[in-house]
């Protein structure tokens, strides 16, 4: 088959122990899945049904960084509220589609750190108009991800603190026994709504503590077993 343009290359993710890389087909995002984060922006945390939005899968929104690198991000425009958000990412690896809880674990491959990077001011604005988030949450370069670790060298990730750092600050602190839905449950929710498949990620939600990074500085993000990732903003 030939095309009228170049098609889009596929985004390949680093894989802890392997040459080869996890190719991205869609990634899905978990919104205000942690109760104090919810707080935080001014929501009521009652346990809900969870929500999802999508974020580009194109290289020039997912930036890979390799372990014992630090990626760099620009800082975007039309923004003055560029904001962090450390996340638990999950890759998946078999399809599925309306997966019970019991059997969600089964499609995970692996998992990862991420960042999701958002246009603050932005995305209030839309939400205050009743508008997509797009313009805050799917900009280029919002989507850093570290390795992925595959599942079974991470036996109990949902007992893994998260964290992250500012030039050194903790700005974000939490264990993922803090999901408002666990990550069997998001899988579940969200394989009722799409047919999962592999290559697809899933930011799983942030911490409380989200908050505004300038020029220069660098975002560290540790999850207990995984690789870390790190960020500066240029």
């Amino acid at each position: 088959m030939t095309f009228v343009l170049d098609p889009m290359s596929i985004v390949g993710v680093p894989v802890v122990g392997l040459a080869d890389r996890f190719p991205v087909r869609r990634i899905y995002c978990v919104g205000r899945n942690y109760a104090a984060h919810a707080r935080e922006m001014g929501f009521d945390p009652d346990r809900e049904p969870p929500f999802f939005f999508c974020k580009p899968n194109d290289d020039a929104s997912v930036v890979t960084v390799a372990d014992g690198e630090t990626g760099r991000v620009p800082y975007p425009p039309q923004t003055r509220n560029f904001h962090y958000e450390a996340e638990l990412v999950v890759a998946i690896g078999t399809r599925g589609r309306d997966i019970p809880v019991g059997e969600a674990v089964k499609h995970v491959f692996g998992f990862a750190c991420g960042l999701d990077m958002t246009r603050r001011d932005l995305q209030i604005a839309a939400r205050e108009k009743g508008r997509p988030w797009e313009v805050g949450k799917s900009f280029d370069f919002s989507a850093p991800i570290g390795p992925i670790t595959r599942r079974a060298d991470v036996p109990d990730i949902a007992a893994a603190n998260i964290s992250l750092q500012v030039d050194g600050q903790i700005r974000q602190q939490a264990t993922i026994a803090h999901l408002i839905w666990s990550i069997d449950e998001v899988i579940a929710n969200l394989s009722s709504l799409f047919t999962l498949e592999p290559g697809d990620l899933i930011y799983t939600g942030t911490p409380e503590g989200v908050g505004a990074v300038d020029r220069g500085q660098t975002m560290r993000v540790t999850i207990d077993g995984l690789v870390a990732l790190s960020v500066r903003v240029d």
